[in-house]
């Protein structure tokens, strides 16, 4: 199994870690940061990430609220699944199982995704489990259909050889191998806006290059034929969305669609100059808008009445 490279800065240390048995069978290790009984988020990153990409939410949230994140199967510390275990089915059997194993029976909680993390959200929504525990829903540079139609990594006119060019990037099987200055060049490039500074491009580039081979390729394969367009339509809680202008993987015309087709839209923010990975270069308005959805949509769990005595809110 691979475990999440080392930072610039010390990841955070969870309060507990534990592992989620989804539907197949399939292990998830989850961690849980901060305290019993705040207000819950639960994190869902992206393709070929793992927990370590919330680190810079992770910090801030885990003050005064209580933080769930979770490896995506196949991803940091979650081992892989079989050759039939990679589906949009099994990362809504996923959310649903983390849900389960860290919220009270019904518990609510703002479920934020990225890329992957969103389609997870998209996926599950018409879930029991996302159903009774989804507060809100904050989607982070996503989309739902048309990935490798739309996507503007290779830099070239739309059309069917560009098409192509990009499905066979995603279910490329060669080894990233080690970081270097080349492939640091080749993720900015391809992930990040020209902008983003280099500590953030670096952490970015360990997180990906410590995906497993395996669970890159099976997700890749997922991702090309993506189809949650119903799933969208579906998500009838409260959900905003955060895109980056210049991303390359998901650009904005996929973020304009879901938040078009979403029957309860908080709104779309749009980041100038940021590309798809907006929760680590932009982690102050990931986070803010966060903060917004928690303070919106859950009440507090407990308040105290005229007497002193705790109610349930």
């Amino acid at each position: 199994m691979s475990r999440p490279p080392r930072s610039a800065h010390p990841r955070p240390v969870p309060a507990r870690e534990l592992m989620a048995v989804s539907a197949d069978g399939s292990r998830l290790h989850v961690e849980v940061h901060g305290q019993e009984g705040a207000p819950a988020v639960v994190l869902s990153h992206g393709w070929t990430c793992n927990t370590g990409f919330w680190d810079a939410q992770i910090r801030d949230l885990a003050v005064d609220h209580r933080v769930v994140a979770y490896d995506q199967r196949g991803h940091g510390t979650s081992p892989a699944a079989g050759p039939d275990g990679y589906s949009t089915d099994a990362l809504a059997d996923d959310l649903e199982a983390v849900l389960a194993a860290t919220l009270e029976p019904g518990e609510k909680a703002v479920l934020v995704g990225h890329s992957m993390g969103g389609m997870t959200m998209m996926a599950a929504s018409r879930r029991a489990g996302l159903r009774e525990h989804a507060a809100a829903v904050l989607l982070c540079s996503t989309g739902s259909s048309r990935l490798i139609a739309e996507s503007l990594v290779v830099p070239m006119r739309a059309g069917a050889v560009r098409t192509r060019m990009t499905r066979a990037i995603l279910g490329a099987r060669a080894p990233l191998g080690p970081v270097t200055p080349v492939s640091r060049r080749i993720l900015k490039y391809g992930t990040m806006g020209a902008g983003s500074a280099p500590d953030r491009v670096d952490a970015c580039a360990r997180i990906v290059h410590a995906c497993p081979r395996g669970a890159r390729v099976a997700w890749g394969h997922v991702l090309a034929d993506l189809d949650l367009d119903e799933g969208v339509r579906e998500l009838r809680v409260p959900t905003a969305v955060i895109a980056g202008t210049e991303d390359r993987l998901t650009p904005p015309v996929h973020a304009r669609a879901v938040a078009a087709a979403l029957p309860d839209c908080l709104g779309l923010t749009e980041l100038a100059g940021l590309g798809h990975m907006t929760p680590v270069e932009a982690p102050e308005a990931v986070t803010a808008r966060i903060r917004e959805l928690v303070t919106t949509y859950l009440p507090l769990r407990g308040t105290a009445d005229v007497d002193g005595k705790e109610e349930v809110a």
